[in-house]
């Protein structure tokens, strides 16, 4: 927001932030006060220009809020920095004279002192008896009003400087920059004097009312150690008047030096900062006791206050210039600071961490899952292709069993059968005697056919149950010369049919491994019930083998594959020369009674053979 002119435009800038107040700062008037209040602005600056348009939609909106939308508002314009002198503010008294004639304000409001010197004059004639408001940035005040309380806003422009030599202490020179208009002129001199303090170790160099094209040209070529101080530029050497912001837009990026103000409306503007006159606080401030002189209170019984400079300082100047955050005084308002990535994301960041995450969880259990398929299919191919062997080498033991035994012993019948036959025209032969010999050979033909098939299917299992089909294997293989010892323990009444074959045939597969491969002459199985499970053990005295060198044995596979489904275990103990011991258990579960082996004519509850 610019400057209009000298004192008047820094006025207008307090002035232009008193629509940022907090709500919170504002005593909302009371049911009985809403009577309509009447407000009158007095500003500096035109119409168009950008702090009274904003004092003016800002203000209007706050004191309508809190007065319950009892407000009458309006605001003028004296225009100084174009219009200077007592004649315009004349003619502008007789213009409030005629438009506002007979109509009584509540309150009117300056804050500049080309505003509160019109008041002084024209008061008793335009607004007799009306409560004032306003800011003085003079110190002492240019006039003093009666029941008028206000806001002590006079600057140090020493202050500003006092925060750049903190952030560069090597600074030796500075370059000050004033404009040519009576305003800029005043705004210089009260710095010159101000300055004085420090002169004795600074040199100061006051460029002021120079064109602007010379101001450039100096500001581009400033020597090292050096910083630049910008007062207020209304009007330049050419007679060209600007608004001072947009003026200091326009030098401060050919400036080959830092620059400070002594005014927060210039951050943002190309100036690294300086402690300054925090016109937001000091137009709260303002907006407070227009409300309190609005509800009542006189004027002159609120005491002024004092504005109090802050430090403040533009983070994108501090990159520019190689300034470290770390000379910043405590308390130092850093505006505009970038935000990193990581502050500026970093709810994305962690939203795509955690989908990362959770899509690289996902896909090591898919990958772990695929390996595991891969490792179950390729068990799969392997057992199969070992069943499929296995079976052939089933049939080939039948097809020879068939052959060597069943078939010769059929072959020897039918030759006795026909020798019986003859017989009778030949009495030398015995009819008798061939007669027994053929009953023999259809006995152990009728054996070993029950034999092959009770191998191939038990049929005593599903008959009489698993502790007599046990006690079968038992016989079956001590008959074969291998000494078979059978206990059994509190085995349950009912047993699933799953559960009864598999540990049959684990059983089975067990002893048929320990004759033929582990060469044993001892053996001894226990069948054990608890409340939820069957343990049986199957210890020999064989050779052994190494445990790790033979998981992948067809036997041993077809075991765990029995046992996997109904959720058996299986452990295997066994080292060369030491015999081998095999743990398994099964969990018992409740089964329908149509799923059940019952043995309860089975052997005693305790029992052992050999």
């Amino acid at each position: 927001m610019p400057l209009n002119t000298g004192i008047t435009r820094l006025s207008g800038w307090l002035l232009s932030l008193i629509a940022v107040l907090p709500y919170g700062r504002i005593r909302p008037v009371e049911a009985d006060q809403q009577a309509q209040k009447v407000v009158l602005v007095l500003h500096a600056t035109g119409r168009d220009a950008e702090g009274s348009v904003t004092v003016d939609r800002e203000l209007r909106q706050r004191l309508y809020r809190h007065l319950g939308g009892a407000l009458d508002y309006y605001s003028e314009y004296l225009d100084t920095g174009r219009f200077p002198g007592i004649q315009q503010q004349t003619a502008f008294g007789q213009f409030l004279r005629q438009k506002y004639g007979g109509r009584r304000f509540d309150l009117v409001i300056t804050t500049d002192n080309a505003g509160l010197e019109f008041l002084a004059r024209n008061r008793d004639e335009l607004f007799p008896g009306t409560p004032v408001l306003f800011t003085d940035p003079l110190d002492p005040p240019a006039v003093t009003l009666p029941n008028s309380t206000g806001i002590d806003a006079a600057v140090d422009f020493s202050n500003s400087l006092a925060l750049a030599i903190e952030l560069q202490p090597d600074t030796t020179q500075v370059f000050v920059v004033s404009g040519a208009a009576p305003s800029d002129r005043v705004m210089e001199n009260r710095a010159r004097a101000q300055f004085q303090r420090v002169e004795s170790r600074l040199t100061f160099t006051y460029l002021s009312g120079l064109t602007t094209t010379e101001l450039e040209r100096r500001l581009m070529a400033l020597p090292a150690h050096s910083i630049v101080y910008f007062l207020l530029v209304y009007q330049d050497g050419a007679g060209e008047t600007f608004y001072p912001l947009e003026y200091l837009d326009k030098i401060a990026p050919v400036a080959n030096r830092p620059i400070y103000a002594w005014i927060d409306s210039a951050i943002g503007h190309g100036v690294v900062g300086g402690r300054m006159l925090r016109v937001q606080s000091t137009a709260a401030d303002i907006a407070s006791l227009a409300l309190r002189v609005l509800q009542g209170e006189p004027a002159e019984s609120i005491p002024m206050s004092t504005a109090k400079p802050s430090d403040v300082v533009d983070w994108r100047q501090l990159r520019r210039w190689g300034i470290s955050e770390a000379r910043l005084p405590a308390g130092t308002q850093v505006l505009f600071r970038e935000l990193g990535v990581w502050d500026q994301y970093k709810v994305y960041i962690l939203a795509a961490a955690g989908l990362v995450l959770a899509q690289s969880g996902l896909i090591g259990a898919l990958l772990f899952q695929a390996r595991k398929r891969r490792r179950a299919e390729a068990r799969i191919r392997d057992l199969g292709s070992r069943l499929l062997g296995a079976q052939e080498a089933e049939r080939s033991r039948i097809a020879r069993e068939l052959h060597d035994d069943i078939s010769q012993q059929a072959t020897t019948l039918a030759i006795d059968l026909q020798l019986l036959g003859e017989s009778s025209r030949d009495q030398n032969r015995n009819i008798e005697e061939l007669a027994r010999e053929a009953a023999e050979r259809t006995k152990k033909m009728a054996a070993s056919i029950r034999d092959l098939s009770h191998r191939l299917h038990p049929a005593k299992l599903r008959l009489l149950g698993l502790v007599p089909a046990l006690g079968s294997l038992q016989h079956e293989f001590s008959n074969s010369g291998v000494s078979v010892s059978f206990s059994h323990q509190n085995i349950p009444t009912k047993l699933s049919t799953d559960v009864s074959l598999c540990l049959f045939r684990v059983v089975q597969e067990a002893l048929r491994n320990a004759v033929k491969h582990g060469a044993a002459r001892n053996v001894s199985v226990s069948l054990t019930g608890t409340q939820r499970t069957l343990a049986l053990a199957v210890v020999d005295d064989g050779v052994g083998f190494t445990v790790d060198a033979a998981v992948d044995g067809l036997g041993l596979i077809s075991m765990r594959e029995r046992l996997e489904p109904i959720g058996g275990t299986l452990k295997i103990h066994s080292k060369p020369g030491g015999g081998t011991r095999l743990e398994i258990s099964v969990p018992l579960t409740q089964v329908p009674a149509n799923e059940t082996i019952d043995v309860s004519e089975e052997l005693p509850q305790s029992h052992v053979s050999g």
